[in-house]
């Protein structure tokens, strides 16, 4: 197995809901890996050596737009990355900077990297908070979501997983996310890799670790088992 890398994009904006726990989480699950992070102002490293893993979490409004200006350069080298089935992890509206475009509540517009076809629309006057419990390939998923847009348009064919309880990709969706190859997006933020620790493994193996051992797997297999009960109990809101 050749040594894994893993690039954070720029982490001194994108850990909005303390979301590099993930980061943290898979430093602790692959001990030989190299992290690497990458600041708003350096040259990504995958633009100049193969990376095992994107990672990018959410971020501020203001702090998207900078950030679709630091990656459209690179737009031509993220889709080739995500044509080799590079793995991609991008959590809360970090996913928003690779769509068609951002809407503002008076219609201007912030061109994304258009890698989706799909657009958001922010309304910053109403934060939608809810729970998620999803499947992805006979995974169970569980999350939280905690934002002030949605993403809009036809996501059946490239949707992350797809919903049991909650929304999707906007209210009244049952489909969450963007889905490519190994490139994965959701809008859920927070420890999403620490909550679902099977997913965490089929992510890990994708990377090319044959039988991937998490770290704490005991501890975290029985959280994940407690949460989950708690949001298949038909009584638990979920927003």
């Amino acid at each position: 197995m050749s040594e894994i890398k893993i690039e954070v994009l720029y982490p001194e904006y994108a850990n909005l809901f303390g979301d590099l726990m993930n980061i943290h989480y898979l430093e602790k699950c692959i001990p030989d890996a190299k992290i690497i992070y990458t600041g708003l102002n350096d040259t990504p490293a995958f633009t100049k050596e193969e990376v095992s893993m994107i990672y990018m979490g959410p971020m501020t409004e203001h702090q998207q737009e900078l950030v679709i200006q630091a990656l459209f350069p690179y737009k031509e080298q993220i889709q080739n990355c995500i044509d080799k089935n590079t793995v991609f992890l991008l959590t809360g509206n970090a996913m928003e900077t690779f769509e068609a475009y951002i809407e503002n509540e008076d219609k201007s517009r912030i061109n994304g990297l258009h890698l989706f076809s799909t657009y958001a629309k922010r309304d910053m006057f109403h934060r939608y908070n809810s729970l998620i419990l999803g499947e992805y390939k006979g995974i169970t998923l569980v999350g939280f979501k905690a934002q002030f847009s949605h993403s809009y348009g036809d996501n059946r064919n490239c949707y992350f997983y797809h919903v049991l309880r909650g929304d999707g990709l906007h209210p009244g969706s049952l489909l969450e996310g963007l889905h490519k190859n190994n490139f994965f997006g959701t809008y859920t933020v927070g420890p999403f890799l620490v909550e679902n620790p099977l997913f965490t493994k089929y992510l890990i193996k994708q990377m090319g670790v044959q039988n991937p051992v998490l770290a704490f797997e005991s501890s975290i297999m029985k959280a994940y088992q407690k949460r989950l009960t708690e949001f298949q109990n038909p009584k638990l809101r979920f927003k």
